[in-house]
């Protein structure tokens, strides 16, 4: 049963590490509801349930979380919008549209949301 625990724990603190506070949010809950699960009903099936009731209530308040922070992302655009940065080859990181074209890093940032050059001071769009 300790194994099975320890492994859920485990796979929950990989799957925490995903880019979105709902992958985040069902990793936490799910390490936490293993933990709980397996020490209040000290069986496998317990802990099992455990994880499960604590990924999805994990990734419920993720959800509401990710939410939040795209409102507080959201502003008026000038006329003509905001230029979009440019994809790179690698994951969480763009291009500023602005000169020098420096890579910025987007992990945790929604797609569409705005983000600020830190050295141009600019705000343009996530891709």
């Amino acid at each position: 049963m300790k194994i099975f625990v320890f492994s859920s724990f485990a796979l929950a603190l990989a799957l925490s590490s995903c880019d979105t506070p709902v992958g985040q949010g069902a990793g936490y809950g799910a390490a936490g509801g293993a933990i709980i699960g397996g020490i209040a009903g000290d069986s496998v099936r317990n802990a099992a349930i455990g994880a499960g009731a604590g990924a999805a209530f994990g990734a419920l308040i993720g959800a509401i979380v990710q939410d939040s922070d795209r409102q507080g992302y959201a502003q008026s655009a000038p006329p003509g919008g905001y230029p979009y940065g440019r994809p790179t080859e690698y994951r969480g990181l763009v291009r500023s549209p602005y000169y020098p074209h420096n890579l910025i890093d987007v992990r945790g940032i929604p797609t569409g949301a705005l983000v600020i050059d830190p050295s141009t001071n600019r705000p343009f769009v996530r891709p």
